[in-house]
């Protein structure tokens, strides 16, 4: 099938009106003029080739304008539309950006391990409408869900310890905020995956009455603990010359909590304990979170200018040629 990406340039093959008028009137006021008793000896003459020649060469220079009318339209072959089925749901990443994160059991830490493996999550699930909540003290939107995943990992490659209070973890408010953005969605799926290395400590909603407004929503969550089991370095401060002081502190992952969580909306909880086992996690989500979609989608169109081009150029040649040969003016 044949379009045109512009064919508001068709209009100009208009213009051959008035150039083929305008011919016809120049050979009417062309013609000369002799005076004689009579013309009918003239009427037995046979009619020169060049008579007919010179009409199809003001034909080959109307043919040339008309093709590269057609080239500034841009023609374009593609084919029909076409119905194909994909997979894709909507997806609210909330990720805890406390000042824990930044325990470097996970290399460097935790939170950049995170920002890793979620960037890699994202770009895996291409026809996915997925958003990104963050929160410590707080919680708030860092990108509503967008198609347009590079902005969004963008987005992700920017989250510092500086955007937001991480003195202490609202697990209730990071899972509130992150439903409240989903529920406009589309999809009939809707995911919220919440990754987090603390407990509850901060925030005026609890973590399982945020749960409850999930499941309400329909809204199924998946938590994620992050933290390696065990006693972990932890930095708490600088000396006076710069270098780190730290101690080592016992992991606080309030696991019950985030299963719970998970199984009210029909989810589940994960452990993970290293970088690895952190996108062996978000691997199994992803194969676990698939759902079909049919959409219509139209085939890559081909721009189909060329031969109009070559045949405009061989017409003007054509032209040109026999002006200056066979129909050439002589003073």
């Amino acid at each position: 099938m044949l379009q045109f990406a512009n064919p508001e340039y068709l209009f100009l093959l208009l213009l051959l009106l008035p150039a083929i008028a305008f011919y016809v009137w120049k050979l009417s006021k062309a013609n000369a003029t002799l005076q004689v008793p009579s013309t009918g000896p003239f009427a037995k003459l046979p009619r020169s080739w060049k008579e007919i020649l010179r009409h199809v060469n003001f034909a080959f220079l109307l043919l040339a304008f008309a093709c590269v009318v057609v080239v500034l339209a841009r023609p374009q072959s593609s084919d029909k539309w076409s119905r194909t089925d994909t997979e894709g749901i909507d997806i609210v990443m909330s990720l805890d950006v406390s000042n824990s994160m930044q325990t470097p059991d996970f290399k460097p830490n935790r939170l950049e391990a995170s920002k890793d493996v979620a960037s890699q999550f994202v770009s895996g699930r291409p026809n996915d409408n997925i958003g990104m909540v963050i929160f410590g003290k707080e919680s708030y939107t860092l990108c509503p869900m967008t198609t347009d995943h590079a902005v969004l990992a963008n987005m992700i490659n920017s989250v510092g310890f500086d955007l937001i209070d991480g003195s202490s973890t609202a697990i209730g408010d990071g899972l509130v905020t992150a439903v409240n953005r989903i529920r406009g969605g589309e999809a009939k799926s809707k995911v919220v995956i919440l990754l987090t290395d603390g407990t509850n400590n901060s925030g005026d909603v609890a973590p399982r009455d945020a749960a409850e407004v999930a499941r309400a929503m329909e809204v199924r969550l998946y938590t994620i603990g992050v933290g390696s089991k065990g006693d972990v370095q932890v930095q708490v401060g600088v000396d006076p010359f710069g270098r780190p002081i730290t101690q080592m502190v016992h992991a606080d992952i309030d696991e019950d909590a985030l299963r719970e969580m998970a199984q009210v909306t029909g989810g589940r909880y994960f452990r993970a304990t290293d970088k690895s086992s952190l996108a062996n996690i978000f691997e199994e989500i992803d194969k676990m979170e698939k759902t079909k979609m049919n959409i219509r989608e139209f085939s890559r169109k081909d721009e189909e200018f060329m031969p109009w081009a070559l045949a405009a150029i061989a017409f003007l040649l054509l032209h040109v040629l026999l002006r200056n040969t066979l129909l050439k003016n002589i003073p």
